[in-house]
């Protein structure tokens, strides 16, 4: 005789952290949620606010990444137009552009790659994401024998700062890290941009995007594969943007017969 069992529903809360079946205590949401709403508020506010400290930064750069000193690749503190936090989220235009003072210690270099970490919209991704995600990259991009430019940190500094940048050291493609607007569930979150021959014209469609980069969202070691793949294929087609896109047929076409 055989028996019906019934399998109890699968519950959303254990698939995303989103904000979905949320327990109730009568017409309204249970306080414990109503208090976690707040907590994560704030954070994502905390995040935005934050300033990230550059010394410090340069400092572990040098300290928990051996590889620049012994590829003798140098780190560069910048800031952008934006005076402070104020003037970098009421005016975004100002983290878009070098003050001259930084403009004035960049010096074409002729190199393949040109790597800028900025503050972004969340410093606290930066502080906690950047360096494990160059601790993967760094390696790979010198065994393929990329040449890099002098790592440039940069202070109220917006995506397209890193064309400004690139456009500056003359290289062929510039990589940004940057903290992403910060959510209900990820206020720590790094997005990272690549963009093949940069100069301040251009625009998004000439980027490629990876976002998500965090503790329970995209791992530092599959980012930095990824950003790998990226680039290579990148510098196979001698461009970036709308018309190279991860896992297309002719990205694997041409990562095939390489």
């Amino acid at each position: 005789m055989s028996h019906l069992i019934r399998h109890a529903h699968p519950n959303l809360r254990d698939l995303t952290s989103a904000r979905v079946s949320l327990p109730t205590t009568g017409n309204s949401i249970a306080t414990e949620e109503v208090l976690n709403f707040q907590l994560a508020h704030a954070q994502a506010r905390d995040a935005v606010h934050a300033e990230l400290h550059l010394p410090s930064l340069a400092q572990r750069l040098i300290a928990e990444l051996p590889i620049l000193r012994d590829a003798s690749i140098s780190v560069l503190q910048l800031r952008t137009n934006a005076s402070d936090r104020t003037a970098y989220l009421r005016n975004p235009d100002f983290g878009r552009t070098l003050h001259r003072d930084s403009a004035a210690q960049l010096r074409p270099a002729s190199c393949d790659l040109a790597i800028t970490i900025a503050d972004g919209l969340s410093a606290l991704a930066i502080e906690r994401n950047a360096i494990p995600v160059l601790a993967h990259l760094l390696p790979q991009l010198l065994a393929d024998a990329w040449s890099i430019a002098p790592v440039t940190l940069v202070q109220q500094g917006r995506v397209a700062i890193s064309d400004a940048i690139g456009s500056s050291l003359a290289a062929k493609c510039s990589l940004i890290l940057i903290g992403e607007r910060p959510g209900l569930s990820s206020p720590d979150s790094m997005g990272t941009y690549l963009t093949w021959t940069p100069h301040p014209n251009r625009t998004d469609a000439d980027r490629n995007c990876l976002s998500n980069i965090r503790n329970g969202g995209l791992s530092p070691e599959l980012a930095a594969a990824r950003l790998h793949n990226y680039l290579r294929q990148a510098r196979a087609a001698q461009r970036t943007g709308i018309s190279l896109k991860e896992g297309s047929p002719q990205q694997e076409l041409r990562t095939a017969t390489e």
